[in-house]
């Protein structure tokens, strides 16, 4: 059944990039449009896809009772205003508190989501970005799930800083895309991770490509090239909400560009282009 379902992600995936491989860079909205609504939120995710993003990233972790949620933080201190901690609390425990009215009254009673939920949200034909938090624990869990929704005519990418939960994601989801994620420790000469580091972390734990702070200051053509010549060929970068990094980044050949205001570097992508 595994594999049947994982035949049906691959001639998913090839039709999707297929159909998107004319189109410009892939808008992600980090955490749904998380500049107008509460981040990690079904109100921020459905209102990602009304600003032309597209894909949308949420951060997930697993419950103590095995269900993946939708929250950054490990407590729930920070959207919930009460603390919990999220891997030691059970789904109906943190499902009992609300996470939108911190950033507006507007919001009032927004549950955390489930992974289950967040898919949902959805539409044909565009990408949902899976930043684990949890390691490799959430591992099974993620895979049972993903493919429960193998025919669903959408796209995955999961990303993790973890080396080891990325890798097992790939081990087990071989046909979906995968990204190791890093940022830059710019206090040190050079930087560090290198590109040359970088390109051999990809490459030793078997993932597709990186997901990088986006510092314009480190990642340049050279930078580019050099993960390239070391067999990473696809990246993407984080946060940007600057409209010139965006510009920028659209040219160093950015797979995607993550960020909070996703119709704003839409627009100035498509003008850019035209």
């Amino acid at each position: 059944m595994i594999d049947s379902a994982f035949r049906a992600i691959v001639l998913m995936t090839l039709l999707l990039f297929l159909q998107s491989s004319a189109q410009s860079q892939m808008i992600v909205a980090h955490r749904g449009a998380s500049y107008d609504a509460p981040e990690n939120t079904l109100a921020a995710f459905r209102l990602a896809w009304q600003q032309k993003s597209d894909g949308i990233e949420g951060d997930f972790y697993l419950t103590s009772d095995q269900k993946i949620v939708c929250i950054h933080d490990k407590t729930t201190k920070k959207t919930a205003g009460q603390t919990l901690v999220v891997e030691d609390s059970t789904f109906a425990q943190l499902r009992e508190l609300e996470y939108g009215s911190w950033k507006d009254a507007k919001f009032r009673g927004e549950p955390i989501p489930t992974l289950e939920e967040v898919i949902e949200t959805v539409p044909r034909g565009k990408k949902l970005v899976i930043e684990l938090k949890s390691k490799q624990s959430i591992v099974p869990v993620l895979v049972k799930q993903l493919t429960e929704h193998a025919e669903k005519e959408i796209e995955f990418l999961i990303i993790a800083f973890d080396e080891a939960t990325a890798a097992a994601c790939k081990s087990r989801l071989p046909n979906v895309q995968v990204h190791w994620l890093t940022s830059f420790d710019d206090k040190v000469s050079p930087p560090t991770p290198t590109a040359a580091q970088i390109a051999a972390t990809v490459k030793r734990i078997g993932v597709d490509g990186v997901g990088m702070q986006a510092n314009t200051s480190i990642i340049d053509e050279t930078f580019v090239e050099t993960l390239r010549k070391g067999g990473c060929n696809e990246f993407h970068v984080w946060t940007v909400d600057s409209t010139e990094d965006a510009k920028r980044f659209q040219q160093l050949g950015a797979m995607g560009i993550t960020t909070n205001i996703p119709a704003v570097i839409r627009d100035a992508i498509e003008d850019d282009a035209q």
